[in-house]
């Protein structure tokens, strides 16, 4: 089993910057794709950032310019740098990890536990 553990959400006032960790342990052979899913409440959960294991990368349209998603192989941790932060950037943020545990399995999805972001206008 994979076990992701997210830290880096707060409160922080429209303009403001924030950074989010997620740090991925246990069973890993390998790791393909990384990602910062979000949801607000009354809305149901999107994607709003991708990295590959290839390193490509790709976002929701409405965080473009402002967020960026880095990933450290050596470590299994991926980052969401959240910059220009907005009211509507509000929302509770998982990490998500496609990753297979044995060379034998397929990869599955693994997600963390979540962790409060807090815009103020």
């Amino acid at each position: 089993q994979v076990q992701l553990v997210e830290s880096g959400g707060g409160l922080v006032q429209a303009g403001g910057s924030l950074r989010l960790s997620c740090a991925a342990s246990g069973s890993i052979f390998s790791i393909n794709a990384m990602a910062w899913h979000r949801q607000a409440s009354g809305k149901p959960r999107e994607l709003v950032a991708i990295t590959t294991s290839g390193g490509g990368t790709n976002y929701v349209d409405s965080v473009k310019g402002r967020f960026t998603i880095s990933r450290d192989k050596s470590k299994n941790m991926v980052y969401l740098q959240m910059n220009s932060l907005k009211p509507e950037d509000t929302a509770v943020y998982y990490c998500n990890v496609a990753a297979r545990s044995r060379a034998t399995l397929p990869a599955r999805d693994y997600w963390g536990q979540g962790t409060q972001v807090t815009v103020s206008s």
